[in-house]
């Protein structure tokens, strides 16, 4: 059966069952555009009508009346995009509505975005939802239970393994999470104090996440050389898939750092075995060729900041054991390709846009000196405004295009503030390696945007143009669909979406919001593994 055949079906079904009738209007029709559906299928010139928050109809010529009619000829529509990990908080929490309208990601044409992660998610989903959608926001949130949350509500910051009470304590809180609606666990095990959990701990935990269906969504221990290198990294992490009983997801797969550029195929090749021999595996990937972190995480060794900042700025008054933290920041500011590949992106300081090698000149300082003093001033300080956030120049452009290329790899920003990810991931991905450099095709773009992940994270009736699924569309300019956002100007939002549409509502119109707040926590229906209610 034809596509447009079993549309028709579709919607024949529906108008028999009277949930619809012939002379019944549609509130908008997009008419004419080249239509992408979020699946693998060949693209077609025609229409996508929607009634409410639903999508009525996805054909040739659409049968239904409208109250309103786009002309899309020329454009691409597509399911609205999803975003597989980012880290939107600045937005999505702020007390003005004209921000939480989530500009940065709506005007790349992003509807949805998976939050909570590198193991940053609350274990409190329900309040979490329930607050997130009382204040309103312009995009979905799909929210994961986040490791590093847990961990550090039961153990603080101490790099300690928990005793049975508190493993029990951690457990709890993750089956907890998921029986309020989590779609999964993430972990960010580079980052203390999760680094500081084995490889049993992360596993006995995970599973309370795995026997209520999550998966297992990591930034891995090691992308780079730091503890047990990107192979033993990506080892550890296809072990909790297996021995936690769950699919595995790598968040922003890369291979960090001048001693493992070049890793791609090998890392890739162990992914397919693994695939091949029946694990479920994925990953997503962001389009840029500098990662974005910390001076703190990029440069101390991780036992110099057990137990928090304050025990941290101890061990920097010791003379001999800051002896052995400037060791060992040595070594990584090597692996970091040194101090000119580390750009410093906080907002509103004298060093911002600025590398730190740039900063240490005028400071006459040595580098390792001049990252202590940002590290220190943001240790001692109340204020949360960040100061020692980095871009960091560490990728190679072979091994970016050899992930893209991979069909279980999804598009992701890993948007934080500073970094032009935030506002511009989509279009750069477009612009750069599907119009410019020919890595991808159209097609796999959006799959990759769409379609795909929702697949991956089980987004029940999203990610695709097809009747009776919410309607989440974009309609994008395939001439003008471009970022603005750049290294120097991160927070420039980018240009070419007409429209987008979230869960039926009009969000941005021509490059510019609307007021709508039409966002929704996408929670998960409460497994079998949970109590009734």
């Amino acid at each position: 059966m034809t596509r447009f055949k079993l549309t028709a079906l579709m919607l024949a079904t529906t108008l028999l069952t009277g949930a619809a009738a012939p002379e019944q209007q549609a509130d908008v029709v997009i008419k004419g555009g080249l239509i992408y559906d979020g699946s693998a299928a060949k693209p077609f010139v025609g229409d996508v009508a929607i009634k409410g928050d639903r999508i009525l109809y996805v054909g040739p010529h659409s049968p239904l009346r409208a109250a309103q009619s786009v002309d899309a000829k020329g454009m691409i529509v597509s399911p609205g995009l999803i975003d597989a990990h980012s880290h939107p908080d600045t937005y999505i929490l702020s007390p003005d509505a004209k921000v939480r309208v989530n500009a940065p990601w709506t005007r790349q044409g992003v509807s949805t975005i998976l939050v909570g992660v590198d193991g940053y998610g609350t274990p409190d989903i329900a309040s979490y939802a329930e607050q997130r959608t009382k204040a309103g926001v312009g995009t979905n949130l799909v929210p994961m239970i986040g490791f590093g949350a847990v961990r550090q509500r039961v153990l603080g910051q101490d790099a300690r393994a928990p005793n049975a009470d508190e493993l029990a304590r951690m457990k709890a809180l993750v089956a907890k999470g998921m029986c309020e609606g989590a779609v999964g666990f993430s972990t960010g095990l580079f980052y203390p104090p999760q680094s500081f959990a084995r490889t049993e701990e992360v596993i006995a935990v995970a599973h309370e996440a795995a026997i209520r269906g999550g998966l297992y969504d990591t930034h891995q221990r090691d992308e780079s050389s730091y503890t047990i290198g990107l192979k033993g990294s990506v080892q550890e992490v296809l072990r909790i898939g297996r021995e936690a009983g769950m699919p595995v997801h790598f968040a922003h797969i890369k291979a960090l750092g001048v001693d493992v550029q070049g890793q791609a195929p090998e890392i890739i090749a162990m992914i397919e075995a693994a695939r091949k021999a029946g694990q479920d595996v994925t990953a997503d990937q962001y389009p840029w060729l500098a990662s974005g972190s910390s001076l703190e995480a990029s440069l101390l060794p991780g036992w110099s900041v057990d137990g928090g900042p304050k025990k941290m700025l101890e061990r920097f008054a010791d003379a001999p054991t800051m002896v052995r933290i400037r060791a060992e920041m040595e070594k990584n500011m090597r692996r970091r390709g040194g101090p000119a590949k580390m750009l410093l992106i906080s907002a509103g300081f004298d060093w911002t846009g600025k590398t730190l090698e740039q900063m240490a000149a005028a400071w006459h300082l040595d580098p390792l000196d001049a990252a202590l003093k940002i590290i220190s001033q943001d240790a001692n300080s109340d204020d949360k405004h960040y100061a020692g956030a980095i871009a960091s120049f560490n990728m190679i452009d072979a091994d970016v295009d050899l992930f893209m290329k991979q069909p279980w790899v999804v598009t992701s920003s890993d948007g934080s503030d500073g970094h032009p990810r935030q506002f511009a991931t989509f279009p750069e991905k477009y612009a750069q390696y599907v119009q410019k450099r020919h890595v991808i095709d159209l097609a796999s773009f959006i799959r990759q945007s769409t379609g795909r992940t929702a697949d991956i994270y089980k987004l029940d009736h999203r990610g695709y143009l097809r009747a009776g699924y919410y309607a989440d569309v974009a309609v994008i300019d395939p001439t003008h669909y471009a970022p603005r956002a750049d290294y120097v100007h991160p927070r420039e939002l980018s240009v070419g979406v007409k429209q987008l549409y979230v869960n039926g509502h009009l969000t941005v119109e021509n490059d510019a919001n609307t007021s709508a707040l039409a966002g929704r926590v996408l929670l998960r229906p409460a497994p079998k593994a949970c109590p009734a209610h």
